[in-house]
């Protein structure tokens, strides 16, 4: 392609042409992301130490543990939630999935390492979840007969045994990582080859690759959700044995495309500022994500009100303690920052126009969204045990700290493997119809 002379930069942040730029002469990841790296192990040794003193305090051991599942959780909505965007930009195509791809990519290749991560959780999970400290129903009948719990916890707990207890639950996660590493292998492997493809850049080759991928994606997104909606049920719901929601698996699922939106988005700004990605996302691109991730906003807020609203006037005993558990006392304060953050701020600031295409704001705005997804995890977590409704007082609990120290740690060394990823591979897919779009200049602003 010809280089054409060029204007001024204008608000999109890129000089405009008379006719397409040329393709980076690099496409490899930045330096900087090194750094990046460097700054992401400093995080995880520096949290991982602050961490060590809570141990030795009251219930320490137990917030640790909590605070862990917590970060757990959030990264595996990373990796998991970025294989569910992968599949779905492929069977949705469009510019804005070319930009993320190999981002995307590298999240789902961490997926062994947040496996590895929920190890320990298996071996410590009677410390979380009743089914696997009474794992029997006579287990069961003796914590009943000491009052450890109640009579509706043990019914719920021996209705719910062939699915909740030590062994299936081993063989659930299990299968659920396996597949998903499957799927991972397979769309990684792929790409490498769709770029290696001697007929790259022909129609032929174009839709050779989209079928194939299409093929696989259509089907996998309905297993991901499938698989999901179980993980989200065996890790997260069955802290509350007698808890039970008919869209838990679509909430998370929703959940994970907000946080996956938002650190894809963060990550293809901040590397805007070195090649390849100075040249190839163009403010047009950064605004359809920012839609996009509005989009997810939206979503997100309708399921999770609509939940509520669905609960709250049905006003069931079986149902209305789980809201209760998290809106009384000093969880209202939680209820409420997880709300206006997840929630009310995107929500506002998404609407506009010039913050969508505006790199620092959207920076800030994105870093602010995966915070707001930590809110929301601690707010799912923790008041699901019997002691939480103190534990939102630092004096005599300095212990509940660790929600801040221990997902700090954890997600910061999920990051370390995210960014080796990224390095991996090349930032963008060449053999794909949509770089010749992407080069071509804007014409609006």
């Amino acid at each position: 392609m010809s280089l054409g002379h060029e204007h001024n930069e204008g608000a999109g942040g890129h000089g405009d042409h008379y006719g397409p730029r040329p393709m980076p002469a690099t496409l490899a990841a930045p330096e900087i992301v090194s750094v990046w790296r460097k700054r992401a192990l400093m995080v995880f040794v520096a949290a991982t130490i602050l961490t060590v003193p809570f141990a030795f305090t009251h219930e320490g051991k137990n917030h640790i543990l909590r605070a862990y599942l917590m970060g757990y959780m959030t990264c595996f909505g990373f990796a998991g939630g970025g294989l569910a965007m992968l599949m779905l930009q492929y069977v949705s195509g469009g510019k804005w999935g070319l930009l993320l791809r190999r981002p995307l990519e590298a999240m789902t290749r961490t997926l062994w390492v947040v496996g590895l991560m929920f190890v320990p959780i298996m071996f410590l999970w009677k410390h979380l979840y009743q089914w696997a400290a009474f794992p029997t129903a006579a287990a069961t009948a003796q914590a009943l007969a000491n009052h450890w719990i109640s009579l509706e916890q043990a019914l719920t707990a021996n209705a719910k045994r062939a699915m909740l207890s030590p062994g299936p639950a081993v063989v659930q996660t299990v299968i659920i990582y396996a597949i998903l590493l499957l799927f991972t292998y397979l769309l990684n492997k792929w790409s490498l080859q769709r770029d290696a493809d001697p007929r790259a850049g022909t129609q032929g080759s174009f839709d050779y690759w989209r079928i194939k991928t299409e093929n696989l994606s259509g089907i996998g997104i309905l297993i991901y959700v499938i698989l999901l909606t179980d993980g989200a049920i065996l890790w997260i719901k069955s802290l509350d044995v007698t808890w039970y929601s008919t869209i838990y698996g679509l909430q998370f699922l929703v959940g994970q495309g907000y946080a996956v939106l938002a650190l894809g988005i963060l990550t293809v700004i901040l590397l805007s500022r070195w090649e390849p990605m100075k040249t190839m996302l163009r403010a047009t691109e950064q605004h359809d994500l920012g839609k996009l991730a509005f989009a997810f906003v939206m979503l997100n807020i309708y399921l999770n009100f609509a939940e509520f609203l669905i609960i709250w006037s049905g006003n069931i005993p079986d149902e209305i303690p789980w809201y209760l558990n998290r809106i009384h006392g000093g969880w209202w304060y939680v209820c409420s920052a997880d709300v206006i953050c997840h929630w009310l701020i995107p929500f506002v600031l998404l609407l506009s126009r010039d913050l969508k295409r505006n790199k620092q704001k959207m920076i800030w705005l994105t870093c602010f969204m995966i915070l707001a997804r930590c809110i929301d995890m601690f707010w799912l977590i923790e008041p699901n045990f019997a002691d939480a409704a103190g534990n939102l007082h630092i004096a005599g609990n300095i212990g509940i700290l660790a929600y801040i120290t221990v997902p700090a740690a954890v997600i910061s060394l999920w990051g370390w493997f995210y960014l080796k990823e990224l390095q991996a591979r090349p930032l963008i897919n060449v053999n794909d119809p949509h770089v010749e779009e992407m080069l071509e200049p804007e014409h609006a602003h």
